[in-house]
């Protein structure tokens, strides 16, 4: 897996199918949108690019009080290249970058920089400060757009939060249940 820090000086990219979130743990739920990713990328003959922010975006934005990475970069890197991932971009995720719209960010990083055609996402994604969902992302017509849907284990919602809180409440074999892989918390 190649890794890039950044939107500055990346190569082309073969047919790019990307997705992009924190991807904090690594869950159960992250990995069937990986699944997804790379098969789409598989199909066409081209990469799968996984963007995620470094730091986590609630420090940038002033909501981090509580907030227990489940892992680390280094720690997310290796799991999603364990999945098949082909590329992975660290955007530093600061102000200015928080700032922009979903539009502005499709238009301009996925679309122009990444040159992607095929954007894979969770059925809850929002893009830039105005939230802009899927289907905004579609009536942009510039990309194709996959839709993964929830992800439930023994009838309970996969998320970085319900993981979390699981793992507050002292409850780790469940947590693991949901993350697919041992914990591991970081401050």
């Amino acid at each position: 897996m190649r890794l890039f820090r950044g939107f500055a000086a990346l190569p082309a990219f073969r047919h790019a199918v990307v997705t992009i979130g924190s991807f904090d743990g690594v869950h159960l739920g992250h990995r069937a949108l990986i699944g997804h990713l790379v098969a789409e990328a598989r199909a066409v003959g081209g990469e799968s690019v996984v963007l995620t922010f470094e730091p986590h975006p609630r420090v940038t934005l002033g909501d981090s009080d509580g907030l227990r990475i489940l892992t680390p970069l280094d720690r997310k890197a290796a799991l999603l290249e364990q999945l098949g991932v082909d590329v992975l971009i660290v955007i530093p995720f600061d102000r200015t970058f928080s700032a922009l719209s979903g539009r502005e960010f499709i238009r301009q990083h996925i679309c122009q920089t990444i040159g992607a055609e095929t954007i894979v996402v969770g059925y809850n994604h929002r893009f830039g400060h105005d939230r802009l969902d899927a289907d905004g992302v579609e009536a942009l017509g510039a990309l194709r757009v996959v839709r993964v849907g929830e992800c439930l284990v023994d009838g309970r919602h996969v998320s970085s939060t319900v993981i979390r809180r699981l793992l507050d409440e002292g409850r780790v074999e469940e947590a693991q249940r949901l993350l697919g892989h041992s914990a591991e918390i970081h401050s």
